[in-house]
């Protein structure tokens, strides 16, 4: 590979060391000085890869999805490169890379699963193609970074142009993702659920607050008809003018039961090599079949909470499938998953269970509420709101979550802390829930711990989720030492 590109991943790997001795994360940093030192790197090294090359891509779900996708490739024996820490940026994506290179410049590696901020795919994408990306949802985000959806939209349009022979695995129930798909000229392969479960709101019955993205359709403008919304804008959709509907799903979760853990079957209509071709259908490209179909369902359990993670481990079977990677251990895989990076992460401190997880905006933050809502028991909660750069300046999206949710007796009490604690506290009163109010997130913990019920939830929003985790990390191997 030549002096350069040794020079650069050993400068790289001596700050990366010197980060974690710190206590840093360090991953950005360490990407940032080797293309600082090589400019080249990242495209030398992804064109060692053997195999496919995976991306995740999409609002929300991205890390979970993206590692899932890691574990269960992982799981059948592949050696696999992967942004593990969800750092999403070209930076990120470059560090993933380098630091698993020999000092040489040699990667070894069957594929590479990289997970990629939405507004970076057009810096990272020109450095390697990817195979397969995976699109999971487009909500509403940080409107002061990445501004309205159309945005985003064109930044992945622009992205998928440079990257012709890639295709698309997409949420086919969010009008969004799917269009998007669709209009791209790439082959598109469908994930989706079909069947309407407990919670879903009917047509005309829609009783929520929540917002709805994808109201109109975006290939001519009429207000979208709805059989029914999972959550969000997601559901079952048609236009009434154009035709512009919900696709075929080709990974299709069915028999959903939520009682213990998220249980539910696959149907399959793909091929086992998981090839889908094109064609021109009422104005809109869609999904169709080659090769030998399968017949029957396959059971997947999982022992996480929140219905959004069918859609999360859904994306992943689609993904590992298409990618014509047996999954003969990927129910194994399940059962041993630990969520990481404050992404339904548990500990475990003292008598206390302490689940950790990351609510950027409404979408997210609806289901987190959902999520927490579904324990029966009594529970205390931690809610962190900072305003860095990187969560967003704008916080107004805090009145676009339906707080009034955890008004139940169930909630024994919530605690605001972080940058914008004032602001968090202010929209609760709002809707006549009081909170105490402990701006150290430290301080918040040590206090749920000793005054608590032994349930505690901890939601953050970004910035607060790397120091979080590893004050709760801490806590937890203390009170065990």
């Amino acid at each position: 590979m030549g002096l350069r590109t040794t020079v650069a991943i050993l400068a790289a790997r001596t700050l990366s060391f010197g980060c974690k001795i710190a206590g840093k994360q360090g991953v950005t940093m360490a990407g940032k000085l080797a293309m600082k030192l090589d400019p080249g790197i990242l495209k030398k090294l992804a064109s060692q890869v053997r195999g496919e090359i995976i991306v995740t891509c999409g609002t929300n779900g991205k890390t979970t999805t993206n590692n899932l996708i890691c574990s269960a490739l992982e799981a059948e024996g592949r050696k696999v490169i992967c942004n593990h820490t969800g750092s999403n940026m070209l930076m990120g994506v470059a560090a993933a890379f380098v630091l698993n290179a020999g000092i040489g410049g040699k990667l070894d590696a069957d594929n590479a699963v990289i997970e990629i901020d939405e507004a970076s795919t057009v810096r990272v994408f020109p450095h390697f193609k990817p195979d397969l990306c995976v699109l999971t949802n487009l909500f509403r985000d940080q409107l002061d970074r990445y501004g309205e959806i159309d945005i985003t939209m064109d930044l992945l349009k622009r992205a998928f142009d440079m990257a012709p022979e890639m295709k698309i695995i997409v949420n086919g129930d969010d009008s969004l993702s799917t269009y998007l798909a669709q209009k791209s000229g790439h082959p598109v392969i469908t994930y989706g659920i079909s069947e309407r479960v407990a919670g879903s709101q009917g047509k005309g019955t829609d009783s929520s607050h929540e917002i709805r993205e994808g109201q109109f359709c975006k290939q001519c403008g009429t207000k979208l008809e709805y059989e029914f919304y999972h959550y969000s804008q997601l559901g079952i959709y048609h236009c009434p003018n154009c035709g512009f509907q919900r696709p075929p799903i080709d990974f299709d979760a069915c028999n959903i039961d939520l009682k213990d853990g998220l249980g539910f079957d696959v149907r399959e209509s793909v091929g086992q090599a998981g090839k889908v071709v094109q064609k021109e259908s009422a104005g809109q490209t869609v999904s169709q079949v080659s090769g030998e179909k399968r017949s029957g369902l396959r059971r997947i359990h999982a022992n996480y909470r929140g219905f959004y993670n069918i859609y999360n481990i859904l994306a992943c079977y689609a993904a590992v499938r298409t990618a014509g990677i047996p999954t003969e251990h990927f129910d194994r895989m399940l059962d041993a998953y630990n969520p990481e990076n404050g992404r339904n992460e548990q500990f475990r401190i003292g008598k206390t269970k302490v689940l950790l997880n990351l609510a950027k905006n409404p979408a997210g933050f609806n289901q987190n509420i959902s999520s927490v809502m579904e324990d029966p028991g009594q529970k205390d909660l931690i809610i962190v709101i900072n305003d860095n750069a990187q969560d967003g300046r704008d916080i107004s999206w805090l009145w676009d979550v339906d707080f009034d949710r955890l008004q139940e007796d169930s909630v024994r009490s919530i605690t605001v802390s972080g940058l914008r604690c004032q602001d968090m506290r202010l929209r609760l009163k709002y809707v006549s829930i009081k909170a105490d109010l402990i701006a150290d997130v430290k301080s918040a913990i040590e206090h749920r711990l000793k005054d608590g019920c032994g349930n505690l939830y901890v939601l953050v929003n970004y910035t607060a989720l790397y120091g979080t985790h590893n004050i709760l990390k801490e806590m937890e191997k203390s009170w065990t030492a």
